[in-house]
This record gives C-alpha cells, structure tokens and sequence, in this order.
C-alpha cells in the first residue's frame, strides 16, 4: 500500500511538471522608513522678501530648499555672464587665446571696459574684466572670439543650458542687456539661474577657475600691444558679508531690475540662491539684504542627515516552471548624505515583481528601492535575483521521477527489512 501511494505522488509530480504551473503568490514590498511630511517649514513660509523671484538650493544635491515664484521666466540681467565666463573657459582656446576686439564690441554701452576697435587681449584677462566688473564690451569679444559671432554664442550658451536641464532659458546675449528676437526675450528662472551657478562651481572641468576668477579682489593688464593698461576691482560685495561667501555675480537692467546670484560654504554644507526682480533704483541693497536672509534661514535650518543606513531586507520572489520555487533577491543600496531640516522625514519604497518566469539570470533586475522626499525622488537603486534559476524541463522531471523512485524502493526494502 505504502509503495502506490508513494508510486501515485510520482505521477502526480510528473505531471505537475509536465503542466509546469502552480499558483503565484503575490509579493509587492513596501515600507516606510518614516512618514512622509510637507517640505516647506513655517520659516520658509514667514520669509518676506524683497526679489520677486527668489531660489534657495542645496549645492550638493541640487534640491530646492525655498521657493519665491522660482519657476517664474523673467530677464537676468549681467547674471548671464556665469554662462558666458564658464563657456569661455571649457570652449575657448585657453588664457593665452588672442582676441580681437571688432566694432561691434567696442560699441556696446556701459558698463564697459572702454575697449578699442582692433586691440587684442589675452583670454585669460578679459575673463576678470567679464566677473569683477561686468564689462558688456569685454562680453561681446569674448562670443565673438570663442563662439565666431555673438549669434552662434548665444547657441552655444543654449545649448549649454539644455543640457544642465534648463528648459526655461533663453540668451540672446552674451552681457544680459535686455534683448528680444523671434524666439521671445532673454530671460531664465531663479531656480534655473542656480543650476546654472551649481554647475559652474561643482561639476564643470573648470568649476576651480572659474571660483579663482569670481574670487579675485582685484586686478591689472595691458591689451597686446601695450599701449593701454586696465584695473579691475570686483564689485560683489557679498562677497564680504558673510563668512564662506564662495563667488557671486549682480545684473542690473531696467527690465531685470537688481538681481544676484551666489553661494555660501560653511563646513560640509554648501548653499546657492538667487534672485530676480530685487528692487530698481535706489534700492540696490535689497538684494544683500534678501542674500542674507536666505543663507542665513538655510544654515541655521538645515544638517547634512546620512539616508540608507539600514539594510533592506526583502521575502524571496515565487518563480514560475523553475527548478527552485523561489528566488533570492537583494537590494544594491549605498548611503548618501542629504541637506535636511529638523522635520523632515525620508520615505523608502520598494517594489518587487509579484513572479518570476523560469530561467532567471542572477543580476536580473526586479525592483526598485526609491528614496524620497515630499514626492521627489532621491536616489533609486535597483533589486536584483541573487542566483541563478533554470526552468523545469523534462530531462529535470525524469530526474526527480527516478530520484523518488529509487527513494521508495530504498524505502519499501528497508520497511520490509
């Protein structure tokens, strides 16, 4: 009786396999690791400023900590010229590039640095005239000498820009005077105009010259032929009123009105903002006073919080006509520090696929662990199976088949034994 019953199994295990299916179960992880909350703190909210546009980022990480209309298109006045100055220096052909000065640019209104149609000059020094002082003329020779015309800059500045995520940028100029063409006016956001600055000072190739340019108190050069000597004195004030103040550049139009652009370093935690719209004359110190409100509202809010310390652990995946009913699977997770206030709270989800179909390589993605913050996502690392997993074939089910069979006669001998 004991060997029928045994022989019945068999052939019931035959044909399960032969069929090749059983039930899936579902599997979807997800946890919290804390409660989601809203991103924007009651200090943020009772901030009153004068910009009508106004961006506070996390250097690092890019993450907008405060938002005035950050998304609003507005003209950026001589703010342009960080884009200007670091194309110069990724696209030109180095500090000793010669550039000649051409009508066009010895025509262009003040600011200016008073060049002469036909002078020529180093590269390297026009790009301390372009920072410290503004020079709308030393813009227009620098596109025309790097970029061929002030025209194919401007492209070369779009292009630029496209590429940093910025779709709501347009340059027309290489100085920010106000402009308009068929495309529309010369303009960008406050949030944009800080990614702009974020590149131009932590992930270009040349982000450290362009900080020891912006950084420079002050300066002196001849043109080539030696028969003009020129000083430059920085004028960003800001520069001076707090303590960490990296590099900066201020813009005035009469459409743009005052605006700035900065960033602040203190220890681990570095901070861009800028501003739009921040006052017309005779208010040229709102925008100091809105720089300080803001740098000072992210340092005393915000700390470097370490996210992704804990392991994630995660139940086996059912895998369909495998040779193992299921799979291991594993997280590929790495920490990574965040600028964050006090209240705020991270959420990690991860999701998993509910099967898996036989045969399934080891390193096979299935998943996802996100890491979030108020709806945006973080970081993303994917789950993956940790080993290998044939299908079922026949070959494999003649093998169980014998191996049981064999096991109930070994069985039944030593029953009988």
């Amino acid at each position: 009786m004991a060997v029928l019953k045994r022989q019945t199994w068999l052939v019931l295990t035959l044909c399960l396999c032969i069929l090749l299916g059983e039930p899936m179960q579902h599997v979807f992880a997800e946890e919290n690791e804390m409660e989601r909350t809203d991103s924007r703190s009651q200090a943020a909210a009772d901030m009153e400023l004068y910009a009508r546009s106004a961006v506070l980022i996390d250097g690092d990480s890019g993450r907008i900590l405060y938002g005035k209309n950050e998304s609003e298109a507005m003209p950026m006045a001589s703010t342009t010229k960080i884009m200007t100055c670091i194309l110069a220096l990724e696209q030109g052909g180095g500090e000793k590039q010669v550039c000649t000065v051409s009508a066009g640019a010895a025509s262009q209104p003040q600011v200016k640095l008073g060049m002469v149609t036909g002078d020529t000059f180093y590269l390297g020094d026009l790009l301390y005239s372009l920072m410290l002082e503004s020079h709308n003329d030393t813009a227009v020779c620098i596109a025309e000498n790097v970029g061929g015309s002030v025209k194919e800059f401007a492209a070369m500045m779009n292009k630029k820009a496209a590429e940093l995520g910025c779709t709501d940028t347009y340059y027309i100029t290489p100085n920010g005077l106000d402009a308009e063409d068929e495309n529309g006016v010369h303009h960008t956001t406050a949030a944009e105009l800080a990614r702009v600055m974020r590149y131009c000072i932590t992930q270009s190739p040349m982000a450290e010259k362009f900080l020891e340019i912006t950084r420079t108190d002050s300066c002196t050069f001849d043109n080539l032929e030696g028969t003009r000597s020129y000083s430059c004195v920085n004028h960003n004030a800001f520069l001076h009123m707090m303590e960490g103040a990296l590099t900066g550049k201020t813009g005035f139009t009469g459409n743009a009105g005052y605006c700035y652009v900065g960033a602040v370093k203190k220890g681990e935690r570095l901070l861009i903002a800028a501003l739009l719209a921040c006052g017309w004359p005779n208010n040229r110190h709102y925008k100091w006073e809105d720089m300080l409100k803001l740098m000072n509202y992210g340092f005393s809010g915000y700390e470097k919080r370490e996210i992704g310390t804990e392991p994630v652990k995660l139940p086996p995946v059912p895998v369909e006509n495998g040779k193992k009913a299921e799979a291991a699977v594993q997280a590929e997770t790495e920490s990574f520090t965040l600028l964050m206030r006090a209240d705020e709270q991270i959420e990690r989800n991860v999701t998993v696929k509910k099967k898996l179909k036989a045969p399934v390589e080891a390193g096979t993605r299935v998943g996802t662990v996100t890491y979030s913050l108020g709806g945006t996502a973080l970081a993303e690392y994917p789950v993956v199976v940790s080993e290998s997993i044939g299908k079922i074939d026949y070959l494999f089910c003649l093998k169980r088949v014998v191996q049981e069979f064999l096991q109930a006669a070994f069985d039944t001998k030593a029953n009988n034994t």
